[in-house]
This record gives structure tokens, C-alpha cells and sequence, in this order.
């Protein structure tokens, strides 16, 4: 892979472009990262108060009784936005479907155990602990054990 860096001070703004022969993995991975390192905040409500949250702080993101919360350390926070969004906007920055109403975050896992009946229990750095269900246990054992190859 060649790099080839421009600088051109009548440039408004940074661009990245990308030529290549055909779309590889490795092309997602670095897209992915470009765009997990632009800055982006999730906007919670919390006592009537609208909150800024770094997704690199949050531990997981779940849906219970029609709201969105995002988990981060030992805060519950209202999110103003559908699950799927979330999962659109957080997928470049390491997070992945832990079941149907769960996104979490595998910067912040510092330990895991597969439970006999197939599911996975997460545990966060922060002492949030999270389930996996069967049928997402399999991908995300792979991403935290494999290094986040392949895929978010």
C-alpha cells in the first residue's frame, strides 16, 4: 500500500481519498478507523438535562421499555435516538451487537466467561457486567479474542 500525503493550504477542509483495484477488508478496517477518530458525541438527557457523552466512555447501549440508555460506568443514560442509529454511528468506534436490544463496547471489556447454556457474560473495566445472547456470543468472542479483525 502506497501513502501519499498533499498538503495545500487553499484546502477549507481535510479530504481523504482512496484509490484502489478493488474492495478489501483491509480497506473497511482503515475507513473504519478514519472515521471512529473523528470526534463525535452521543447526546443523552438526564434530570432534565441535555448531556454530552464520549462514546469511548460508554460501556453499552440498550433498549428497555422504549428508551434508549447508554450505559457508562455507574450513570444510566437517556438517549434521544433509535437503537439502529446508535449501532450506525458507534459501529467505527469498536462497538458491536451484543443481542437484539444490546450494542457494546469491546474497548471497554476487561474480562468475559461463557456461561453453560451458550450465552457470554461481559465484564466492564468500569463493574458493569453485560449478557451476550447465543446467537451474537460466537462474533463477539472472535472480535475480543482476534483483535477486531474482519469487521468492526
Amino acid at each position: 500500500m502506497k501513502v501519499m500525503i498533499e498538503i495545500d493550504g487553499a484546502m477549507e477542509e481535510t479530504v481523504i481519498t482512496i484509490q484502489a483495484k478493488e474492495w478489501t477488508t483491509e480497506l473497511e478496517e482503515l475507513v473504519k478507523r478514519v472515521k471512529a477518530s473523528q470526534p463525535g458525541r452521543l447526546i443523552g438527557v438526564k434530570d432534565e438535562q441535555s448531556i454530552l457523552l464520549d462514546p469511548a466512555k460508554v460501556d453499552f447501549v440498550y433498549s428497555e421499555n422504549r428508551k434508549i440508555i447508554a450505559a457508562a460506568d455507574q450513570q444510566r443514560i437517556e438517549l434521544k435516538m433509535k437503537l439502529y442509529e446508535v449501532e450506525a454511528m458507534l459501529a467505527p468506534r469498536f462497538f458491536t451487537r451484543f443481542s437484539k436490544s444490546v450494542i457494546g463496547n469491546l474497548h471497554q471489556v476487561e474480562k468475559f466467561e461463557l456461561s453453560f447454556n451458550g450465552n457470554l457474560c461481559v465484564y466492564f473495566y468500569s463493574g458493569n457486567k453485560e449478557y451476550v445472547s447465543r446467537s451474537f456470543a460466537g462474533a463477539v468472542k472472535d472480535k475480543l479474542m482476534g483483535g477486531f479483525k474482519n469487521g468492526s
